[in-house]
Parts: structure tokens; sequence; C-alpha cells
């Protein structure tokens, strides 16, 4: 058996801060490369990377180093986790990752929102292009934060004259007027994983003065039937708890210039009764329409603690193995 021809090749990395950025504090990004690719050797030496091993191993570890300093050159900062996910994307064969990181949406007070993986940067390019798209995935896979993201860009650029979040509040049946004080104090619970999005993008006091305009309205599920939505950025969370026929009025009621984002994880259902949910339904349906895309995000984008994809992949192996 012929062994792999071996080759040796020189990367010059021009600029002591821009080497030190792509090695990482005592090497530590430079590890998670070799630990990548065991056959190849990395040596740093002044401004140099000498890459040495088989010829396909070298030019694989060589695209990674390179679509990693893409990255430090634009001044973003490298992690552990950003540099594994090149890394996978490179192995993956998938063209330019060094892209996917770099498109940003910036969302005011010099913060830029970007995707960390590539169903992510799909994700994002389906909003952009899209009149209706759905992001369905598990929790922590960014689904509901980029689509905020997006909203609040839509609202600052003029595109949109208001972002409209909605949610079904399942545990209160829909039924809140026994809740005390106005909309806002209703649904507010369900509705705070967006807020701790805008917090986290407007800040507290910013999101509030929008609020008091009317350019961010929340809006109960159950309080969108009958309505128009014009010139909106509208979402949609948690939809895996709307009915079909829910699904269908809330659908129904996009007006123009409008863009909807719906995002759920069909595997929550919590819906009483074993209704039928209708996320999970609409894909069937609405697939062949133009202008409306589906996105499926998995254990592999979620962007929490390294152990919660681990998480959500025990439980879907788990939930495969009691279906049948």
């Amino acid at each position: 058996m012929t062994n792999p021809a071996v080759t040796e090749v020189t990367l010059r990395v021009p600029g002591d801060h821009h080497m030190l950025a792509l090695l990482g504090e005592r090497d530590g990004f430079l590890r998670i490369v070799e630990e990548a690719y065991p056959d190849a050797s990395i040596v740093a030496r002044g401004d140099e990377l000498r890459l040495t091993g088989p010829d396909a191993v070298v030019a694989l570890v060589k695209t990674s180093l390179e679509e990693l300093l893409v990255l430090v050159r634009e001044g973003q900062t490298l992690d552990a986790d950003r540099v594994r996910r090149l890394v996978e994307l490179v192995k993956a064969e998938v063209a330019s990752p060094s892209d996917v990181f770099t498109d940003g949406v910036p969302v005011g007070r010099g913060k830029v929102v970007r995707a960390k993986t590539l169903n992510q940067k799909r994700y994002v390019d389906a909003i952009r292009r899209n009149t209706v798209v759905f992001g369905i995935g598990p929790a922590g896979t960014g689904k509901t934060y980029l689509a905020m993201a997006l909203a609040v860009q839509g609202l600052q650029s003029g595109a949109y004259t208001r972002i409209i979040l909605t949610r079904p509040a399942v545990e209160a049946g829909e039924r809140l007027g026994f809740l005390p004080g106005d909309l806002a104090a209703k649904v507010d619970p369900y509705l705070r994983p967006l807020y701790d999005a805008l917090f986290d993008m407007l800040g507290p006091e910013e999101t509030a003065r929008l609020l008091e305009r009317g350019s961010i309205e929340i809006a109960p599920l159950a309080y969108m039937r009958g309505r128009t939505l014009n010139d909106a950025f509208v979402v949609l969370d948690e939809a895996q708890n709307t009915s079909p026929e829910q699904m269908k009025m809330f659908l129904t009621r996009l007006g123009f210039n409008s863009r909807m984002v719906i995002t759920g994880d069909v595997t929550q259902v919590d819906l009483p009764d074993g209704r039928a949910s209708g996320l999970r339904q609409v894909g069937s349906i609405l697939i062949e329409i133009p202008g409306i895309a589906f996105v499926t995000l998995g254990a592999e984008d979620v962007v929490r603690h390294r152990i919660v994809a681990s998480i959500v992949e025990a439980y879907r192996v788990h939930e495969e193995k009691t279906r049948k």
C-alpha cells in the first residue's frame, strides 16, 4: 500500500498581533486545529506557519488557517467554539466558511449580531430573501434571536414602521382577560424571551421608548384575528403551540410591505388533549409557494453551552426509539 505524498507548505501571517490572535492564548486555537487534523504538523516560527503532512490534509489545514485569518483581519475576536465550527465547515467542503461568520446584522449601539453556524447563515439569508420564513429547531439554535436582530435592523433602517411580536399563551388557554394589568402586562410572561432579545440589542431604555411609541407592539396570538399587518416585521414565536386554525389565521394577517418569521420546535408541543400542531402541518401545505421558506436547525446549531447540543441530540435519539 502506497503512503500518501507528504508535503510542506509555508503560510505567512504578517503582523505580530495577527499571529497572536490566530494562535490564541498559549496557542490554544492552534491546538484545536491540530486536533482536527492529527495527520498534519503545524509549527509557528516568527511570522510563518509551517504545515507538514499528506497533501490533502495540508490543503485543508491551510484553508482552515486562511479562513480564520480572514476573521482576524476583519477585527473579529476568535474563540474556541468559533474555531471548531469553522474547521468543521472546511472539512464539510463549504465554500468560503469565513463568510458564515463575517455577515453581520447591525442592531444599534455598535452591536452586530452574526450567524454562528452554516444553518444559521442560511436562516438569515432566507429571511432577507423571502416574505415568510419558518425557522424550525430546538432551543438554543438562535432562531428567535436572529429573527429579532433582523426585525430591529429593518425598523432602524426604515424598511418597516413597526415590529410586532406574538406568541401563543398556551398556559392561559389564550384567555388572558382574568389576568391583572393592561395587554402588555397580561402577555408579558409569554413574550419574555423576545423582550430579553430586545433588551440585549437595544437596551431597556430604547426598548421602552419604542414600546411607548408603538414602534414595537406586543400582541397575543388570540388578539390577531381580523387585523391586516402592513409595513411590519412580524415574529411569531413558539409556533409549535398553535393549532392549524390559528396558524392559518396568523399567516393570512400578512399585509403590504411586511415580513413574517415563524419560529418553533416541533418536538416541544404543549397543546392540550393531543391537539394537532399548526407548525407540524404547515410545511406540507405551503412548501411549494414562492416567497415562503422553511429552514431547519439541529443540535449542531445550538450556540449555548456545548453540553446543550449533546442534551438535544440525546433526547432526539430517545424520542426516535420511543416511536418505534
